[in-house]
């Protein structure tokens, strides 16, 4: 019950979000009709929409994603007859006489004091259901996260329309103070007709605004930090725990370097987005909810006792451990996956605990559970594990066997057990390095261990490991699959698992991007099909990274970067030269740009010297 009515006033509170904009045009066109036939119809038909969309968004695949692009097409072009027919009659009969008779049927020719057919409304509010995606903050990014590990059931349905429910209510009382507004400019001033024609090119202008994606672009940004404050505060109050799990589930790589790449937009959105197409969340979709979350330590507590490590595909460094062999040990587990930036930029801290205090009684686990399915494979696992410098076992939870038993939702996510086998604390992302060590060290002396070393000052990091500069990341995680795609920018849609010749144009926005050349675009990469084929992205960071892989027969691929259409110089990253200059060996995360001066919106580019490169996400630091 808490849950629903979290869900709800979070939905409440999108009124308050430029995520919403796109779609009022739409509901306040009918502000001047009886609220009870016209408004609440078409506020209900949105809410059921949605609800149902973002459902099968969330659990159903790629035949749900199909499904919202024909309802997108759909609900696009029956809006744009509304607003033709609201400019005008004589307009929308010269466009196209088929849009005319569904105009007029929509606006019925009774004028503009009549009463709409509740059925009408209910059809214009299933279109506006099928465009609207509000940006996903903490409340809607907790209820996907749900969604997309327990699979399709009637709570995450019912929490959906609760969220969509909470949204509808403050449309309400909006488009209730909407009404007597134009209802005081038809009788002040006679300028109805103008109202109307002033509603039907908002209407248009918000139908255009979703096409180009400016509801999942430039108004996302403005949302997550407009709302995302007001959501996490309302989770504190209302629920503590879920407050202290350190994070804003759904913000994306600018706030929190998250993998969870604002799903719900993701999953509803973009399907006109430049050819982006709709974004389900990821390939066995368990990536919309895995994130990592800015720093946050839960108060040393009883969490309950260590699950199960059964599940585990394998070991490495280390036989088969068990909750049981474990007792009378401290544990750290860490949750991680090699090509994760934010794993990466822990790690340092994770392995500094190990060898301190290993031989005092600590034992850490890294379970692995992979985003992508190159990082299911064994060999690929461990060589990251030998080249990242990591001894202490590693559990291979390709299956996320050991990801559910915890309840986990985050990468890097560190469990702390002490010796009785209780969970006393937990962390999730990046940060509050010294509270964690606190809580290793206040468990190991609660073991009755004795003479623990000192604590280390500082822990060098270098490279891709440096901490980010959070304060100058403008840019999200962007995935170049199209299951997850935000922000395309090239001259077609994505031709989905087909080869296609793709032209970037001569300018992108911050934070779109673009293929250029010949590529094969796949649900979670994209392989280069000739050589020369190029990557453009216009950023905002002190660190560009990308996920690559070789071509398939692990022929390495050379490349070369330039930002700004020069060699990067010295703001190269450690993948690179100053020339700009790197071979692409192995499937992992490269480092390609280090900015050193004072950080600013470039436009990077990376040009593939052989074919068969395989791109998969872009993280920034």
């Amino acid at each position: 019950m808490l849950i629903a009515i979290i869900a709800f006033l979070g939905g409440a509170l999108t009124i308050l979000s430029p995520c919403i904009l796109p779609v009022l045009p739409f509901v306040f066109a009918r502000t001047e009709r009886s609220f009870a036939k016209s408004t609440l119809p078409l506020l209900i038909g949105m809410a059921l929409t949605f609800a149902v969309i973002a459902t099968l968004a969330a659990v159903g695949g790629g035949w749900a994603v199909r499904l919202n692009t024909y309802g997108r097409v759909f609900a696009l072009v029956l809006l744009t007859a509304f607003g033709v027919a609201l400019l005008s009659r004589r307009l929308a009969d010269w466009i196209a006489k088929p849009f005319v008779a569904l105009g007029n049927r929509l606006l019925q020719r009774t004028g503009s004091g009549g009463n709409a057919s509740v059925l009408q409304s209910f059809v214009i509010g299933i279109a506006t259901g099928f465009l609207w995606a509000p940006c996903a903050g903490p409340i809607l990014g907790l209820i996907l996260t749900g969604a997309a590990i327990s699979g399709p059931n009637t709570q995450t349905s019912l929490l959906l329309f609760a969220y969509a429910l909470g949204a509808m209510t403050s449309l309400a009382i909006a488009t209730r103070a909407g009404n007597r507004l134009f209802a005081a400019l038809k009788q002040s001033f006679g300028a109805g007709e103008w109202v109307r024609r002033g509603l039907g090119v908002a209407v248009i202008a918000a139908v255009v605004a979703i096409s180009l994606g400016l509801d999942t672009g430039l108004l996302t940004q403005l949302s997550l930090s407009s709302t995302n404050r007001l959501e996490q505060s309302l989770l504190a109050k209302l629920n503590p725990e879920s407050a202290q799990d350190g994070g804003t589930p759904g913000v994306m790589n600018g706030a929190m370097n998250g993998s969870m790449t604002s799903a719900m937009n993701g999953s509803m959105t973009n399907s006109m987005n430049g050819g982006a197409d709709s974004n389900v969340m990821s390939n066995t979709m368990m990536g919309g909810a895995m994130m990592a979350a800015k720093a946050s330590t839960a108060p040393v507590a009883d969490e309950g006792e260590l699950p199960s490590l059964d599940g585990a595909v394998t070991w490495l460094n280390s036989a088969p451990l068990t909750a049981e062999s474990l007792r009378g040990k401290v544990v750290l587990i860490d949750f991680w996956t090699y090509s994760c930036i934010n794993c990466l930029r822990t790690l340092p801290y994770v392995k500094n605990w190990y060898d301190k205090y290993k031989d005092h009684g600590l034992v850490v686990i890294g379970v692995h559970a992979p985003e992508f399915a190159f990082e299911k494979d064994e060999k690929n696992v461990r060589r990251a594990v030998r080249d990242l410098g990591v001894t202490y076992p590693v559990a291979l939870d390709n299956n996320y066997v050991i990801w559910k038993a915890f309840g986990n939702r985050y990468w890097p996510a560190h469990y702390f057990i002490d010796a009785n086998g209780r969970i006393r604390g937990h962390h999730f992302g990046e940060g509050n390095y010294d509270e964690s060590e606190q809580l290793i060290r206040k468990l190991l002396e609660e073991a009755n261990v004795k003479n623990l070393p000192t604590i280390t000052q500082a822990v060098p990091t270098k490279g891709i490991e440096m901490a980010a500069d959070d304060s100058s990341v403008g840019s999200p995680e962007t995935y170049v699959g199209y299951e997850r795609a935000e922000n395309f920018s090239s001259s077609i849609p994505f031709a989905r698992d087909q080869a296609a010749v793709y032209t970037a144009p001569k300018t992108l926005q911050l934070n779109q991007w673009a293929l250029d050349g010949k590529w094969t675009v796949g649900g979670e990469q994209a392989i280069a099909n000739e050589t020369h084929s190029k990557i453009i992205y216009h950023f905002h960071a002190r660190d560009l990274h990308l996920v690559l892989g070789p071509a398939v027969d692990d022929k390495p691929i050379r490349f070369r970067v330039t930002i700004d259409g020069a060699a990067p110089g010295d703001d190269h990253g450690s993948d690179i030269d100053k020339n700009g200059e790197g071979i692409i060996r192995e499937q992992r995360l490269y480092q390609l740009i280090r900015q050193g001066e004072k950080t600013r919106d470039r436009t990077f580019t990376i040009e593939f010297l052989d074919a068969g490169v395989q791109a998969y996400s872009f993280t920034f630091g």
